[in-house]
């Protein structure tokens, strides 16, 4: 198997365990007697865990390289994944969230920076079908998750099971990557260590980000929670919402690539920042089950590309290490995805699940904004790429 399939089959099997723990968060948060807000409290477990992380992250995947860390990560993250399911407590629940937010970052970041490489020594464009594939492998575990909740398996079963299924397939894939040599130190280099401040550039990148992976994290907390309150959807129905949307991004992602080739990256991302901002608004005036999942759908494909074209975009930019780059990205992405559903918890405590939706709005507003900070230079081609990808500062 090729390296780039190898890469996109090991994007697929990292987010299925995590995606069938969503369909679960409604069981868990009735059998722990949480409201919104109980529970945005409880999921800002996995938000801290990523802080606690990352910045620790970035010098040590340069270091020790991709395929390491994704053999070290996916162990990791299959233990602490299987946990929430296991709180007994709102306050074990919060600790085991940030145990899995720790994990999944370290092994996300691992992900990102061997696409980048693959990218960089092959020539070939595969970051944003890589990012599909991880949505499809997220969609594939929402469903698994709401299949073995429809037959009644409980989560502190089924989750630890899907978990233990995909780790073997998981490390196989992973050893047969090629083995990158670590990054140089930035002492030998000239460029920034990974603990100074980020550049102008990289910043206009994160807070693109920022916005589309909010919205990916309240789709992943929330659409479960929004479609059985608002509409009374039973345990295997409300699992959908999250199905209907991780298939869209996963379809959107699958043609980024080709449609970055074509139109660029900046108009590629204003036009899928309009479906978002669409998406979101045919969520709130939704009046039933199936026009609330075209909804979901429709912001599926709004987000799709958002996340892909900023790796590229940060691994590309020459002031620190790509590994660095990409960590303080996903740092930010992270941040985004983890903190956007307590916000939205806690807005819906105090009034109503759709208001609580309605923040969305705004945060990708300003990521419409910011899509040309995603502009190209033509000088740094990179090898096979029908633009440069060194984003400028606009």
């Amino acid at each position: 198997m090729s390296v780039q399939r190898l890469t996109m089959l090991v994007f697929f099997l990292q987010p299925v365990a995590f995606g069938s723990w969503l369909p679960r968060i409604p069981d868990v948060q009735e059998m722990l007697g949480l409201g919104p807000a109980g529970l945005a409290w409880a999921l800002l477990g996995l938000p801290c865990g990523t802080l606690l992380t990352l910045p620790f992250a970035g010098p040590i995947v340069g270091k020790i390289g991709p395929r390491r860390t994704l053999l070290i990560g996916f162990v990791l993250y299959t233990i602490a994944v299987s946990l929430p399911a296991l709180a007994m407590t709102p306050i074990i629940l919060f600790l085991c969230l940030m145990l899995a937010g720790g994990a999944i970052s370290f092994t996300e970041l691992g992900l990102n920076v061997q696409a980048d490489a693959v990218e960089k020594s092959t020539g070939s464009l595969i970051m944003s079908t890589s990012h599909g594939f991880w949505s499809l492998g997220i969609m594939t575990g929402s469903l698994i998750g709401s299949a073995l909740a429809a037959i009644g398996l409980e989560a502190r079963w089924a989750i630890p099971l899907v978990a233990i299924v995909v780790l073997p397939i998981a490390l196989l894939a992973s050893r047969q990557l090629p083995d990158a040599a670590p990054e140089p130190h930035h002492s030998e280099t000239g460029k920034r260590s990974a603990w100074s401040l980020p550049s102008l550039a990289l910043l206009g990148i994160c807070f693109f980000v920022f916005g589309i992976t909010m919205t990916e994290g309240a789709m992943a907390d929330w659409s479960a929670v929004f479609l059985r309150k608002v509409f009374g959807a039973d345990g295997g129905t409300a699992g959908l919402g999250y199905s209907v949307f991780a298939m869209m991004v996963a379809a959107g992602r699958f043609g980024g690539d080709r449609l970055k080739a074509r139109f660029g990256a900046v108009p590629l991302a204003r036009g899928a920042g309009l479906l978002g901002l669409l998406g979101v608004a045919i969520l709130l005036v939704a009046s039933n089950t199936a026009l609330a999942l075209v909804g979901f759908a429709v912001i599926g494909l709004g987000v799709s590309v958002g996340f892909p074209l900023a790796v590229t975009a940060a691994a590309s930019l020459t002031d620190r290490s790509s590994s660095a780059n990409v960590a303080i990205l996903s740092f930010v992405a992270l941040l985004g995805f983890l903190i956007g559903p307590p916000v939205i918890g806690f807005i819906a405590e105090h009034v109503e699940m759709r208001i609580g939706l309605a923040a969305l709005l705004p945060v990708l507003a300003i990521s419409l904004a910011l899509t040309g900070r995603l502009a190209i230079k033509p000088t740094a081609k990179r090898v096979g790429d029908p633009e440069a990808e060194i984003p400028g500062v606009y």
